[in-house]
């Protein structure tokens, strides 16, 4: 199967972020979400937890896709902010059903982010090897990064494929 992972600017981030490429402009994401529908089995897009970006992204979601919160024990925290931003919606829409002799993949994952990985948001391991699992990925599948970023997905994708010890989340 065909399965693609989509880490955007989130909504109203991308000159923020990212003002020194000027390539990288806000992104459209009612036509992304329609892409994902459109050429792949399953995929998930990563987003922002503000208040903007939730009642943005969430009314152009498929029938069938998942919100699943990366919550992070360890987040950066930001001076005169004094509620954390400590978690991020994954939207999930899996490829296929996990069978019933498979362990049971939680909704939600629980890890650390990265420090130094060379761009904002760069995902961790951890979280990537449970959105494989959440995602019904199989070592056959192929995985499409749409924005590569930092290259950690296609790396972690990698490390998975080769390793059966990881596919269970």
């Amino acid at each position: 199967m065909r399965i693609a992972y989509a880490d955007p600017p989130y909504p109203r981030q991308a000159k923020k972020h990212y003002s020194a490429d000027p390539r990288c402009a806000e992104v459209d994401h009612a036509y992304l979400i329609q892409t994902l529908e459109e050429d792949f089995d399953g995929w998930a897009l990563s987003s922002g937890a503000d208040l903007f970006a939730m009642q943005y992204v969430i009314p152009l979601l498929p029938e069938g896709t998942r919100v699943c919160p990366w919550v992070k024990p360890f987040a950066s925290f930001k001076p005169n902010v004094t509620l954390a931003h400590a978690w991020e919606p994954i939207y999930v829409k899996p490829a296929r059903k996990r069978e019933r002799d498979v362990p049971t993949v939680r909704d939600w994952v629980s890890a650390n982010i990265t420090l130094k990985r060379g761009l904002s948001g760069a995902k961790p391991d951890p979280v990537c090897w449970w959105l494989f699992d959440a995602l019904g990925m199989t070592p056959d599948d192929e995985l499409v990064d749409i924005f590569p970023g930092s290259r950690a997905v296609s790396r972690a994708w990698e490390e998975w494929v080769r390793s059966p010890l990881r596919r269970i989340a």
